[in-house]
């Protein structure tokens, strides 16, 4: 049974970042403190030109303070042009060896006049339900 959670946003460099959460409680296994969530990116072009995603980097602390940190080209297999007005929405999970974590991270983007910049993305917890109020 998936559990929503909170949704957080955040505006940078005309690129918006809107991230939702979810505890995965029938691929999680708490006999072996693995925790599975699930996340849904979507990113939206609020500039008047065109950006591609090229890289992503996360940065993933569990309440044992155990940090992870992923970095890679694109996300899901795509590096994605978004035009301006347009989103590009996309899932992924991870497993956290706690019931609460965060994540946090950026995105390499370049515009059409070839300049690359970061967009942050907002930090955001997983938590199992009756975790947060």
């Amino acid at each position: 049974m998936a559990k929503s959670m909170k949704q957080e946003t955040s505006e940078n460099s005309g690129i918006e970042i809107s991230v939702q959460t979810q505890y995965l409680e029938g691929q999680s296994d708490l006999l072996n403190n693995a925790y599975a969530f699930s996340y849904t990116i979507t990113i939206q072009n609020n500039r008047q030109d065109s950006v591609q995603l090229l890289r992503r980097h996360w940065v993933i602390t569990d309440q044992n303070n155990k940090v992870e940190e992923v970095k890679g080209k694109g996300v899901v297999g795509q590096q994605p042009v978004i035009k301006p007005g347009d989103k590009f929405r996309y899932s992924s999970g991870t497993i956290l060896n706690s019931n609460i974590g965060d994540m946090k991270g950026s995105y390499t983007m370049q515009a059409e006049n070839g300049e690359t910049f970061e967009a942050e993305i907002p930090a955001f917890v997983l938590a199992t339900p009756n975790m947060l109020h």
